[in-house]
């Protein structure tokens, strides 16, 4: 008997690091271009807090630019612990090079496939101070591209593809939104871009 009871304690004493050495499978983020959240899980940015560990889980309320997270929030979803996202980080976060007009695709990276409603994908304005952190004064509210999902699941993958708007020079942040029908939230990952 008390053999049975050591065994069972040092099973669960066991479970419990296992159970933390793994985050929350749920979700989804951009892999490429790297996001925000995919460059921290990468640890190509430091000092990035938990989302190093759950680049999936920037979830949100729904309905932005109407609703959604607050302006200086978008990035991470308006939950605070995330808000390494939102820093502006002296504009010093890694972009990607492009040029306007030019066709990008960006990948998504699923770990739990939610029914979905649409992925949008928005774009600062012109003249946007890569200094500052991303409002909906910065942003072009009109997305540059919609994806309608009809509430399928996507796959574990998905890739879109869009021509960047032209206009831009410098420093851009894309806010992308992945809605998703069944629930009251989104997720929102932003990608830094130089055009």
């Amino acid at each position: 008997m008390r053999k049975r009871h050591v065994l069972a304690a040092t099973l669960a004493a066991a479970a419990v690091p296992l159970g933390l050495a793994f985050p929350a499978q749920s979700h989804g983020y951009i892999s490429t271009p790297p996001s925000r959240a995919a460059l921290c899980a990468a640890g190509t940015v430091t000092g990035c807090g938990d989302i190093q560990w759950e680049p999936q889980s920037v979830e949100g309320p729904k309905g932005f630019p109407s609703g959604g997270p607050s302006d200086g929030t978008i990035c991470a979803g308006g939950n605070s612990r995330f808000a390494q996202l939102d820093a502006p980080r002296g504009g010093n976060w890694p972009s990607t090079k492009v040029t306007a007009g030019q066709k990008l695709t960006f990948t998504w990276k699923f770990t739990a496939r939610h029914a979905t409603t649409s992925f949008r994908y928005f774009l600062t304005k012109a003249g946007y101070n890569a200094t500052q952190p991303v409002t909906r004064a910065n942003l072009d509210l009109t997305p540059f591209l919609t994806v309608p999902y009809n509430g399928a699941q996507p796959p574990t993958t998905l890739s879109h593809s869009a021509t960047l708007p032209t206009g831009r020079t410098g420093h851009q942040v894309v806010v992308a939104v992945w809605e998703i029908a069944d629930t009251g939230n989104a997720f929102y990952s932003c990608t830094d871009l130089t055009f």
